[in-house]
C-alpha cells in the first residue's frame, strides 16, 4: 500500500524562511556558545532532557533521559555528559551520535515554563575520569554521551502556555485511551492478557531503573 504524498510542500530553505521573516535581533542574541552560569544552574535542576539525534542519511531519533537533577554532569563551560541509562537496548540515540557526532537536547525543569537547548558535537566516551563522576550509581553506566557545546539558549514559554503541561486542571481527559499495555500488546502482536502485560511492565520498572 502506497502512502499517500503532501501536497504544496515547500522545495527550499529560502521558501521556509520567507513565510516568516528574519528573527529579531534580541532572538539571535540569546544563542551564546557555552555553558555560562545560568546554564550550569539549568542543567543542575533539570531532572529530565530530550535527547535528539540523527543518522548519517538523516533518520532521527529522540530519547528521553531522567534521573535526579544534575544527573546531566557539566564538566566545564565547553562540555557536558549524559550517562546512559538502562533502556530497550535499541540504542538509537548511541547509534546514531557514532553516525554523525551532532545532537541537540532540551532540558527541563518541573512546573517551569521555559527550556534550555543545547546543541553541539556528540560523541559516546568511556573515559573513566567521566563515568567515575556516576560511581555512586548503584551500577555506573558503560558509557556516556560526551556533548561539545556548540549552542546555547532559552527558550520561550509559548509551547508549554498552549499546552498547559505544568497546569494539571487543564489536561485533557484520557477516556477512550488504551492503556500502555493494551498498546504494546497490540503492537507486539504479544500472546499475553493485559493483565500479564500490565505485570511484566510494573516488574519492570520497580526492578530495572537503576543503571546497567
Amino acid at each position: 500500500m502506497v502512502s499517500p504524498r503532501f501536497s504544496d510542500v515547500l522545495g527550499s530553505v529560502e521558501e521556509a524562511g520567507a513565510l516568516y521573516g528574519p528573527p529579531v535581533e534580541a532572538v539571535v542574541s540569546k544563542i551564546i556558545d557555552r555553558l555560562d552560569g545560568h546554564c550550569r544552574d539549568f542543567v543542575g535542576l533539570a531532572p529530565f532532557v530530550l535527547v535528539a539525534t540523527a543518522d548519517a542519511g538523516g533518520r532521527c531519533d529522540v530519547s528521553p533521559k531522567g534521573g535526579a537533577p544534575g544527573f546531566v554532569h557539566v564538566l566545564d563551560e565547553r562540555r557536558l555528559a549524559i550517562p546512559d541509562a538502562p533502556g530497550n537496548r535499541l540504542v538509537d540515540s548511541l547509534r546514531n551520535i557514532a553516525s554523525s557526532g551532532r545532537v541537540g537536547l532540551l532540558f527541563l525543569i518541573p512546573g517551569l515554563e521555559e527550556t534550555l537547548r543545547v546543541n553541539g558535537r556528540a560523541c559516546l566516551t568511556r573515559d573513566p575520569e567521566i563515568l567515575a563522576r556516576f560511581a555512586g550509581e548503584a551500577k555506573p553506566p558503560k558509557v556516556a554521551i560526551g556533548v561539545e557545546v556548540e549552542e546555547a539558549f532559552l527558550h520561550c514559554a509559548k509551547a508549554f502556555k498552549r499546552s498547559a503541561l505544568w497546569r494539571p486542571d487543564e489536561w485533557p481527559a484520557r477516556d477512550g485511551l488504551a492503556t500502555p499495555a493494551q498498546i504494546w500488546r497490540d503492537h507486539m502482536a504479544l500472546d499475553m492478557t493485559t493483565d500479564e502485560v500490565q505485570a511484566f511492565v510494573d516488574d519492570d520498572y520497580a526492578n530495572n531503573l537503576s543503571w546497567r
